[in-house]
């Protein structure tokens, strides 16, 4: 994330240290360490505020009327009221949103197609009142296809990953789709290996998430919206609104396939399918 913005910032002509300064602040998988920080760069008074992070975005929003926030979040930002609208945000945010909840149902047909032997698939996520959606869009597109699906939910900060996997072999779970939620952000590669280990096909819901071992992902092209971001932070610098910029939507797609995923776990990928992915990791 942080490359990709850095490499859309030398794009426009910024080189750190000598025409711009970013004051990086990074939470170390603590979400509770989130207001501290955001509270510290409010008051260095940036010029521009910039984040990946929902949670972030929110704290920022509190903290400051007038500091420029960037987002570049997966949620709906005018369904959570973050702004006004996608093409007059108001206020001091805009950015990008990938709409990842949107893409659920595309997302699944996928995973169909690419282990078509898929009987019943359990939903790996965080026991929250907020992402208590996820599963519901997952559910709306399950019914369309008859696919019958098993809620597998677990808390932070120590998620229970072993008890997850344990209640998805016993609810005869073929396969799992990980849930792009927080607390489980950073066990990717623990929910990789599980799902391995356990023989079950996962599908991700970002394709940087199948390098630690994922064997599917299907989401918008995230390296784009973190190099996007960077244009946003020179417009306002240049002198524009927020207010005044359109959040963007994204226009590029990724269905990514780890091989080597497919093979530890005695899969085969139909040929119709692997010569459609936009990348594919042997």
């Amino acid at each position: 994330m942080v490359e990709a913005f850095r490499e859309g910032l030398r794009d426009l002509g910024y080189i750190e240290g000598k025409n711009i300064l970013v004051e990086y602040r990074y939470i170390e998988g603590k979400r509770d360490r989130i207001p501290g920080l955001v509270a510290e760069l409010v008051q260095l008074k940036v010029d521009v505020f910039v984040s990946p992070t929902l949670t972030a975005i929110l704290a920022a929003k509190q903290a400051t009327k007038t500091i420029p926030i960037v987002m570049a979040i997966n949620a709906n930002p005018v369904a959570l009221g973050l702004i006004d609208s996608l093409a007059r945000p108001g206020g001091n945010i805009t950015g990008l949103t990938t709409l990842n909840r949107e893409l659920s149902g595309k997302r699944l047909e996928l995973f169909k197609e690419v282990v078509p032997g898929i009987s019943r698939v359990g939903v790996l996520n965080e026991a929250t009142p907020t992402t208590g959606n996820a599963l519901e869009e997952y559910e709306a597109a399950a019914r369309a296809l008859k696919m019958p699906l098993q809620a597998l939910k677990v808390r932070g900060p120590n998620p229970d990953l072993e008890g997850a996997f344990r209640d998805a072999v016993k609810g005869r779970v073929s396969a799992l789709i990980s849930v792009r939620a927080g607390v489980l952000l950073p066990h990717t590669k623990k929910i990789a290996d599980l799902a391995i280990k356990n023989r079950l096909p996962s599908m991700f819901e970002g394709s940087a998430l199948v390098d630690d071992g994922g064997l599917v992902s299907y989401s918008a092209s995230e390296a784009e919206s973190y190099r996007r971001a960077a244009w946003y932070v020179d417009k306002i610098l240049k002198g524009a609104k927020p207010a005044d910029l359109p959040v963007e939507q994204p226009m590029k797609f990724e269905l990514v396939i780890n091989l080597k995923t497919a093979k530890q776990i005695g899969l085969t990928i139909p040929p119709n399918v692997l010569a459609r992915a936009d990348k594919v990791i042997r």
